[in-house]
């Protein structure tokens, strides 16, 4: 099999990325669902925050379960900072977890699209939420999430790139390693 630093390494930028930031590692979560509550809470805000209403949200549900989310009170969750809309989504999310297998293992030999494609069904999970599933909770590593502003600004600051297309040109040699990538442009973008 191909190593990443390898494939990676090969791009100057990249290279140079690699360097500054050191090693960077893609383990999935140990919990598939609590990794979707925090990119939910993530959705739109700032990364301080996501990060506030997220040890609020977390120390009133104490264990973050589908569960725990669906017998929450209401209030409760919007007192730590959630929005209405952000409480409807977490608690969508909570009854497709316990409703249906969203686990790694129901997701095995199913290609990211297809992961994307059953996360986009719950309302409130866009294609952004399930593309941070992908990487963040799976452990997938080629995802290139072009809907994150964050990626967007630091391929256009690293590659003189616009377009998300030329984005995607950009990143087609990183393949099958873009979620790697991913982790270096957000470092870069977050120094």
């Amino acid at each position: 099999m191909t190593d990443w630093r390898r494939v990676l390494r090969a791009d100057a930028v990249m290279a140079d990325l690699m360097e500054t930031h050191g090693e960077v590692t893609l383990p999935p979560a140990d919990d598939e669902f609590r990794r979707l509550v925090v990119s939910i809470i993530n959705q739109q805000v700032s990364t301080a925050s996501a990060e506030a209403v997220r040890e609020r949200v977390f120390a009133r549900l104490e264990a973050v379960t589908p569960e725990s989310v669906l017998d929450a009170d209401r209030e409760v969750l919007r007192d730590a900072g959630l929005s209405g809309v952000k409480v409807d989504y977490i608690r969508n999310a909570a009854t497709a977890f316990r409703d249906r297998d969203l686990s790694r293992a129901a997701f095995e030999g199913r290609s990211d699209e297809a992961v994307v494609e059953a996360l986009t069904e719950i309302t409130g999970v866009g294609r952004w939420t399930a593309e941070m599933y992908c990487i963040f909770a799976l452990g997938r590593e080629n995802v290139l999430p072009l809907g994150d502003l964050a990626i967007r600004r630091g391929l256009a600051e690293l590659y003189d790139c616009d377009s998300r297309d030329e984005m995607r040109s950009v990143a087609e040699p990183w393949r099958p390693y873009r979620s790697y990538a991913t982790l270096y442009v957000w470092a870069h973008y977050e120094a």
